[in-house]
This record gives structure tokens, sequence and C-alpha cells, in this order.
């Protein structure tokens, strides 16, 4: 079905959750209008603070997701959530789509949240995720969170796309030098030391402390207590936030930004390329490339060059 897109990115721009659903739906979907979607959006965009939350399953990402979204409101910001969740074997669509743990804010106007499927996509997000962030800041939220769904090692990618990235932890949950051998130390620019009212939280920041303070980095990242379940701490995170936003102010901004997009445009051209050699797998012109180098009459590479140079 074809829609008037221009028609939903103006109603988008007006706040209508509606417009913004069916929006992002065809982000998903990878709709045939998407490149039109995409167009339309681009004028809009850049206003809103991407702000990402990582770590490992069971530090309690979705509840702090929620209670950092009430302490944004209370400072009157109209904040969009990204909540990236595992693929249903069944529908397809995500896991836990129903976000239980955000219901609080479902009927606030000035929220919108939603729940996008991994659909096997590596790094703990969704493949679309960077086209519904444009739709999401297009929409006027002047901060988007991006949870992403909790894989540990590879949940790194969130660093390529969020302007601030939050590191969740918890007492009990391993010690800090196996977090930081995933890589997920190495990406916080502020880090969260949930369900602190547990034993172990202040080692824990000890732990992270050691790491970051061997960083090369003008920017030191601050280590926030929290209790995610009473609001404790939270809006410490929030202060956490604004201050790495400021510091970015200088110019890293616009440098992670950059490189943000250099990124998704290679990515996209990588998969128009991977298409097009999908459209000649079964050529036998890649049957006799192959045949050729199992017979020693050429090697992987020439082939390879070969085949590039007929695409």
């Amino acid at each position: 079905m074809v829609v008037e897109v221009q028609d939903l990115v103006a109603g988008a721009r007006r706040g209508e959750a509606r417009a913004v659903a069916r929006l992002i739906s065809l982000v998903e979907d990878e709709s045939p209008q998407l490149r039109e979607v995409s167009a339309a959006l681009a004028p809009h965009t850049g206003n809103a603070h991407v702000v990402g939350i990582t770590g490992p399953p069971g530090v309690g990402k979705s509840t702090s997701t929620s209670a950092l979204v009430g302490a944004l409101r209370r400072v009157d910001k109209r904040v969009g959530v990204l909540a990236v969740d595992p693929t249903s074997p069944f529908s397809g669509g995500a896991l836990l789509g129903d976000r239980v743990r955000m219901q609080d804010h479902a009927t606030d106007d000035g929220v919108y949240i939603r729940s996008m499927a991994s659909r096997g996509h590596l790094g703990g997000l969704a493949g679309a995720a960077p086209q519904a962030l444009r739709v999401l800041d297009a929409a006027g939220c002047d901060v988007v969170i991006v949870e992403t769904v909790g894989v540990g090692q590879s949940e790194v990618e969130i660093a390529g796309l969020a302007d601030t990235t939050l590191v969740l932890l918890a007492p009990g949950m391993g010690d800090g030098i196996q977090a930081l051998k995933a890589g997920i130390l190495e990406i916080g620019d502020v880090f969260v030391v949930n369900k602190a009212d547990r034993d172990g939280a202040a080692t824990t920041r000890r732990e992270i402390r050691g790491v970051v303070a061997a960083r090369d980095s003008d920017w030191k990242p601050p280590i926030v207590l929290t209790v995610a379940t009473t609001g404790e701490g939270v809006d410490d995170v929030v202060a956490a936030i604004d201050q790495h936003r400021e510091h970015l102010a200088g110019g890293e901004l616009d440098r992670r930004r950059l490189a943000r997009a250099r990124r998704e445009i290679e990515a996209l051209a990588l998969g128009a390329l991977r298409r097009r050699m999908g459209d000649v797998t079964g050529d036998a012109r890649l049957g006799s490339l192959a045949a050729d180098v199992l017979a020693g009459r050429s090697d992987p590479f020439t082939a390879a060059d070969t085949l590039v140079e007929r695409l």
C-alpha cells in the first residue's frame, strides 16, 4: 500500500503518534518508499541527543530506561525510546514488545516508546535503528534513548550510534575486568552501577574507576550509583548526560555524528552491493570462476576481482 510520505512526516512533526508509528513501520519493513521517507526526514533531523543504554543482561536496563524517561520528563524534555528486543521465532517481531516496565509513560504525550526486533542483526541493535532514530528526531524529541537487546560482547555497536553511551553494571554480575574483556567498559561515556542497594556496589564502582582512570582522554566518565526501582540516583544520571553533552559541544559531537553518517552510508552501499551479488550467485560465470579456483587455474582474489568488475 502506497502512503503519502509527506503527510506522515508533517504529522510526525506535529507530534502525532500514529504518524510516527507508521513511519517507523515503513523503515522496519524496508518499504519501497524508504528512500522517500529518508529524504523527507533529512531536513528536520540533527536536534535530538541520542543516549544509548547498554550492559549485560539482568542489570536492569528496562527499569533504568523507564526511570530515566521519568527524570527527563520532569525537566520538560520530549523523549523517544527505541527498545531493541530479541526477535520472536514465531512472529518475527519484538519478543518483549509490550515493554511492561515502561507502561507508566504509555499515556504521556511527551514520550514515544517503540520496540524493535533485532531480527538477527548483530551488535545488540536493529538494522533499522538509524532511520528509526531519524523519525523520532524529526518528530521533535529532545532526547532519544536507545536500549540495546542485552547480548554482551557485541553490544559495543551502540557506541557508534549514540551521542552519549551509558553502560549499566550491577553488583554481583561478575568482575569489572571480565566486562572490560567484553569491550563494554571501553565504550562508556557514563557508567551506572544499578541495584546499588546491594552488597558490592562500592567494589564495582572501584573496579570501574580503575579502568577509566587509565583512559587517554580529556573526558573521564562519571560513575553514578542508582536504584532504578526507587528512582534513587537517576537525577544524577541526567546531570552526567548533560555534562557529557556540554563536553561534546567543543567539536566532538560533530566528529561523532560525521563518523556515524559515514558508517551508515558505507553500510547502505555494502547492502546494495550484496543485493547485486545475490543476482549473480546463480550465474554460470560465478560457477566458472569457482571451477577455475578449484582447478588451480586461478586464485580466490583474482576471481573476486573479476566478479566485482562484472558487477
